[in-house]
């Protein structure tokens, strides 16, 4: 049996709504506390994938922190509409760091 989990992008409106086209589930807030929310209630649900922004991701870090070690959901991070603030690929590299033993990108 194939198991199809779904992926959310969870952002400010203008850097979120090309995702929409996309077929992707399309959650918008620019707050904290709603932020925290949303990303608690999709990692609760059927969504394999959570996209969310660099700048509203910065207001949740023990909430992203959560779900470091987890298979399901994986959470990244990516730019908003305003530019990169580079903690996703800084992410990324200590991941890749931790799995190899060295940073090999």
């Amino acid at each position: 049996m194939i198991y199809m989990y779904k992926i959310a992008v969870v952002g400010d409106k203008d850097s979120v709504l090309g995702f929409k086209a996309l077929g992707l589930d399309v959650f918008t807030t620019t707050g904290e506390d709603d932020t925290r929310r949303i990303v608690e209630t999709l990692a609760r649900q059927d969504y394999g994938v959570i996209f969310i922004t660099e700048q509203l991701a910065q207001l949740i870090p023990e909430t992203i922190a959560r779900y470091d070690d987890s298979i399901i959901p994986a959470v990244i991070l990516i730019p908003s509409n305003k530019g990169t603030l580079n903690i996703g690929m800084d992410r990324i590299n200590r991941n890749v760091e931790k799995a190899v033993g060295s940073n090999i990108l």
